[in-house]
């Protein structure tokens, strides 16, 4: 959602009615994952996927009557549907479309909050033809038990909002969509050398808010950033990084060799949330950091958090290999853990 954050808003000011189609489930080889949107107008644009192009044209042949009659949808498109044969669905997999008017009033309100200022949350839909039900849960507010009216339900909101894994939830014979939309990933880079030069640079491309921490001003000062980090802090991370929230949407890349800065960020890192530790060096050098870490009291559980050596195994020679191979790995653990 956060991709078409910006034609949403174009659209809402320019007082344009529109609908959301999102993915609700998938089966097999389905080329876009649950959560996945495509935003409509009732004069037929578009913005987001459903399915990588397969059955957009079908989904927004279904959206513009949602807009003319203010009744949701679920679409099923699948291997031995004819319709999906006929838009181009070839791939073997299904999926379910639910299609809705876009929120309106405070809901719509505490959405666009939510994306704006990269806190995200849940929106909850009724997936009923007959009945159009949304309530969005700020993360911020972190208020998981929502009732409403008729329609009481317990929201394990945070578990899924931490998971990243919208779903739907059934109850007798109710059922809801919670729709997860996550925060903007952002990366903790500790120590500015030629390597978090790439990796700023590769991450910017997915989309990582990119932070980079390290006190040694030379380092932090001489290090030139063709593409600047969100933020560089010329700080030891025991004193700036208790002002991030460490959670699942945090990744974290220990690059200084430093073992007096290194071990200092592992000691909060170790001690949070956060979806990824990597660090540099070798399995000598990391050894000896298994070593320090014992002592200090870490268990072997917490321990192998540690993705070290960092990266993918691609034989990477040069900072932008070596940096590549950081970002495939933080891709890897991000589409398993948050599932995109």
């Amino acid at each position: 959602m956060l991709d078409i954050l910006s034609t949403l808003q174009q659209w809402l000011s320019e007082e344009k009615a529109i609908a959301l189609a999102v993915v609700t489930r998938t089966w097999g080889s389905s080329p876009r994952p649950v959560g996945s949107v495509l935003a409509v107008t009732a004069n037929g644009q578009m913005a987001g996927s459903v399915s990588g192009g397969c059955v957009e044209g079908a989904v927004m042949k279904e959206a513009l009557e949602v807009l003319k009659t203010n009744v949701p949808k679920q679409l099923h498109y699948g291997i031995s549907n004819d319709d999906a044969w006929s838009v181009g669905l070839m791939c073997g997999g299904e999926l379910d479309v639910f299609v809705q008017p876009f929120p309106t009033g405070e809901t719509r309100e505490r959405l666009l909050q939510a994306l704006q200022h990269n806190e995200g949350g849940v929106l909850v839909s009724w997936i009923n033809e007959a009945y159009d039900f949304q309530h969005f849960v700020s993360a911020k507010d972190k208020q998981w038990l929502v009732e409403s009216g008729d329609y009481p339900f317990a929201l394990i909101g945070l578990d899924i909002f931490e998971k990243g894994k919208s779903q739907i939830i059934e109850e007798s014979d109710k059922k809801w969509f919670l729709h997860v939309f996550p925060k903007k990933s952002q990366l903790l880079i500790i120590g500015a050398a030629h390597i978090s030069v790439e990796l700023v640079r590769f991450a910017k491309l997915l989309d990582f808010e990119t932070i980079v921490i390290d006190p040694r001003q030379t380092f932090a000062e001489q290090t030139q950033f063709p593409e600047p980090p969100y933020q560089l802090l010329v700080d030891w991370p025991a004193e700036v990084l208790p002002n991030f929230e460490l959670d699942a949407y945090t990744y974290a890349v220990l690059l200084t060799h430093d073992p007096k800065i290194d071990d200092q960020a592992l000691t909060i890192l170790l001690n949070s949330k956060v979806a990824y530790i990597g660090a540099l060096g070798s399995r000598k050098t990391h050894e000896k950091r298994m070593t320090r870490l014992r002592e200090a009291g870490f268990t072997e559980e917490a321990i192998t958090r540690i993705h070290a050596p960092v990266g993918v195994d691609i034989g990477a020679q040069g900072a932008k290999e070596i940096a590549l191979s950081i970002v495939a790995e933080l891709v890897r653990v991000k589409n398993g853990v948050l599932g995109g």
